[in-house]
């Protein structure tokens, strides 16, 4: 058994490493990833501002990156985690979403879910509510 390597602490808490490795990926996407990227969604944007450049935690952020046939809005390749920001889209794709939340899972990746809306209007609260998801599931 190896010895499960610390990534960072939050409030005290150590936080381990959950890297999956060889993850699925189609490069069919790649040019589809840079078009999102530029579009710059405001509540991606907002998140992105708040993650990138290892500022939460020292947690290294992945920016619209490739799983199977899936992008995702964002990955931390370190904790196997992924972080979706839902827009009103969303509301009528529930069936698509839960299957691609089960393929991602089933891949041993965690997958948290954030609301447009609560990025825009809520985001402390949101970035509370995540140290404490990977908190429950990393430490």
């Amino acid at each position: 058994m190896s010895e499960k390597q610390i990534l960072t602490q939050i409030d005290g808490i150590i936080i381990y490493r959950n890297f999956i490795e060889d993850l699925p990926y189609n490069p069919h996407l790649k040019r589809l990833t840079r078009e999102k990227r530029k579009l710059g969604i405001l509540s991606e944007v907002l998140f992105w501002k708040q993650v990138r450049n290892r500022t939460f935690h020292q947690i290294d952020f992945d920016r619209q990156r490739i799983i199977g046939n899936y992008i995702v809005d964002f990955y931390v390749k370190t904790l196997g985690l992924v972080v979706e920001i839902d827009g009103l889209s969303h509301d009528f794709k529930q069936e698509y979403d839960l299957e691609r939340t089960k393929y991602l899972e089933s891949l041993g990746l965690k997958v948290y879910k954030i609301s447009d809306w609560n990025v825009k209007h809520n985001l402390s609260a949101i970035m509370k509510d995540l140290e404490d998801f990977i908190i429950d599931n990393y430490s």
